[in-house]
Parts: structure tokens; sequence; C-alpha cells
């Protein structure tokens, strides 16, 4: 479908504008197409200015043909369990510093739905981080079992659309849990959960006991949820290999944007994709600047 740059950045246009371009500086559209400007083929015949299909999106200043940015897109949607910058790196043929700049760029792109989930809902909490075991003694946590210096993320499952909503929630303490979960469920939503403190008091609520080897009581279960953080992790450990809390909001919203885009074809995913890069600009000095 893309064999050049060509057919690459006419699909972002259609993509972008499908009834025709519009000035992303003043919103107009009477635009004047096909300039002879080295870079931007269009200009608004409003407010004069020059623009591309790059302007004011996740691509702005980017050096890298519209073919890379596809294939990119392609890899990271069809890889469930993620895609290393080492991978991206090979197969675009660009040096490793490049691709997971792209990698990160690409991950701004995926959206988080902004309804509230009409469900029934599954709400759990998961812990992202390395395990204490495997670090060098000198720097281990002096309590380092369970949770001691991992990272906390909150998830909610619809069990109708399947959707999913995943962010991280820190401290988990009850305040913010059910903070979380009403700002994603609707309130007739029926909920289940584990027997966490941190959902007691929520209503229209059943739990289910995994303390006492208790997984499923008639509808009571989380069974929803756990798969999702179980390709998180899956995507953690044997893929990435480290999450930094910097850049941990990024990942979530790649797996959880996967996930909720699965039931449709590839090539929608990618535009449902390209739809989302308006507005996210992400430089390097940006990511690779102190928290």
């Amino acid at each position: 479908m893309f064999p050049d740059d060509a057919t690459a950045e006419a699909w972002f246009a259609d993509t972008r504008w499908p009834n025709g371009p519009q000035c992303p500086h003043c919103g107009s559209w009477r635009i004047q197409s096909g300039t002879a400007h080295k870079t931007m083929p269009y200009r608004c015949r409003e407010c004069r200015r020059w623009f591309s299909v790059r302007t004011k999106t996740v691509m702005a200043e980017s050096k890298l043909g519209f073919q890379v940015w596809i294939l990119a897109i392609y890899l990271l949607t069809t890889g469930i369990k993620g895609t290393s910058s080492m991978k991206l790196h090979r197969d675009l043929g660009v040096t490793q510093k490049t691709a997971w700049h792209l990698a990160h760029r690409i991950r701004a792109m995926w959206q988080a739905g902004d309804f509230r989930l009409s469900g029934p809902v599954e709400a759990d909490e998961t812990y992202i981080g390395g395990k204490e075991t495997n670090k060098h003694e000198s720097r281990k946590l002096k309590a380092g079992r369970g949770t001691i210096g991992k990272i906390p993320v909150a998830g909610i499952k619809d069990r109708a659309t399947k959707e999913v909503r995943a962010q991280i929630t820190q401290p988990a303490n009850k305040e913010n849990l059910q903070r979380f979960v009403e700002e994603h469920r609707e309130p007739d939503a029926m909920l289940y959960t584990d027997e966490h403190y941190g959902y007691d008091g929520l209503p229209n609520h059943e739990t289910v006991r995994h303390s006492v080897g208790e997984y499923v009581e008639e509808q009571a279960h989380t069974n929803g949820i756990e798969s999702f953080w179980a390709l998180l992790k899956r995507g953690y450990y044997g893929t990435y290999h480290k999450m930094s809390e910097k850049h941990l909001a990024r990942y979530i919203g790649e797996f959880a944007g996967r996930h909720n885009a699965r039931a449709v074809d590839t090539i929608q995913q990618m535009a449902m994709m390209a739809q989302g890069m308006m507005g996210k600009a992400l430089p390097y000095q940006a990511l690779i600047a102190d928290p």
C-alpha cells in the first residue's frame, strides 16, 4: 500500500483531512494546494501561512520520511506485546536513538476514550517495576519485597465493550482508587473488584476474595482486567525490560490504546492513531530532560 513517501503522505493527508485540507493555523478551508514550496505544499488564502500534513502534529519538525512513519505505526500497531526501539532500528534502517524517539511520538498518538464506561466493569490495580532480587546489591531497597519500589497503576475494564482505562495512581490509596473508578464508570454501572480496602464503600459493588483462594463468585471476578495486566507485563519483561516512571504513562497508553482498537482491522487502527496525532509535539529534548 505504501511503496514510497508520496503514497504515504497522501494517506496521512486523506486521514487528517477527509474533506480536503484545512489550515491548522486559522481553520480556514480556503486552501491553495500543490504549491512550489519545498516542504509546505499548502498555503492558506486567509492567514497566508504555509503548512503541510506534519504541521501541528507529532510529526512536526521530523526529518523522517512519511513511509518510515507509516511502517513504524504498522509495527507498533501489530506488535501486541510492544515493539522495541532495537527492532525498529533494524527494520526501518534508522539509528536506535531515532527509533526510540519515533516510538515515543507514536505512543502519544493513542487516544484514551473520553467517555465513562457503562459496565458492568472490573477494577483492579497493579505495580510496575523491576524485581528487587534482580538488582545489584547496592541498588536494592532495604525493604525490597512486594510492591516496594514499584509504581502503582489503576485500571478498569468494561465487560460489554472490552474498553480499558488505565493510569498511574500514586499512591494507590482509597481516595485515589475511588476517584479513578468514579471518573471512568457511569454512576449506575455494576463494579467488581477484589477485596482491596480502597474500593470499600463504592455503590453497586461486589467483591471476590483472592486472599482465601476465591477467584470467581457468580458474576464477581476481575479476570478481564487481570488479563490486560498480564499482557502489559509481558511487554515489560519480554520486550521493553524497563519502563521508567517518567515515560510509563505513554507505555500504558500504548497497551490500552492497542487493546481498545483490536476489534477493527489493522489499517483502521492505523487511521485511528493518525487521527490522534494533532497537537502532540514531543521534541527529543523533552524526552531526555530531567523529570
